[in-house]
């Protein structure tokens, strides 16, 4: 597994890993989708989240999704907009 960004980071970055890779094919592929991994995903997010402010990425990150932010998905959009056709071109 890869180390993180963050030095301080990478320790808890790999336990996540760990479970998550553990979860997906002892659990996931075998059909049971109960989410596992939360709690070290969140902790592992706050470390990274302090690094890019440390680093000063988390600036140039805004900016970019200013630029060019994540398209919006259906699971994402208000209930009203459910009811409506998808405005992807087939």
């Amino acid at each position: 597994m890869s180390s993180s960004i963050g030095e301080k980071c990478t320790k808890i970055k790999q336990e996540y890993d760990g479970c998550f890779n553990n979860w997906y094919s002892e659990k996931f592929l075998k059909g049971d989708a109960t989410p596992q991994c939360d709690d070290l995903f969140f902790k592992y997010k706050e470390c990274l989240m302090k690094t890019l402010e440390d680093k000063k990425l988390d600036t140039l990150i805004a900016d970019a999704r200013k630029d060019n932010p994540f398209p919006i998905t259906s699971s994402s959009s208000s209930s009203s907009s459910k009811s409506e056709p998808s405005s992807k071109k087939e």
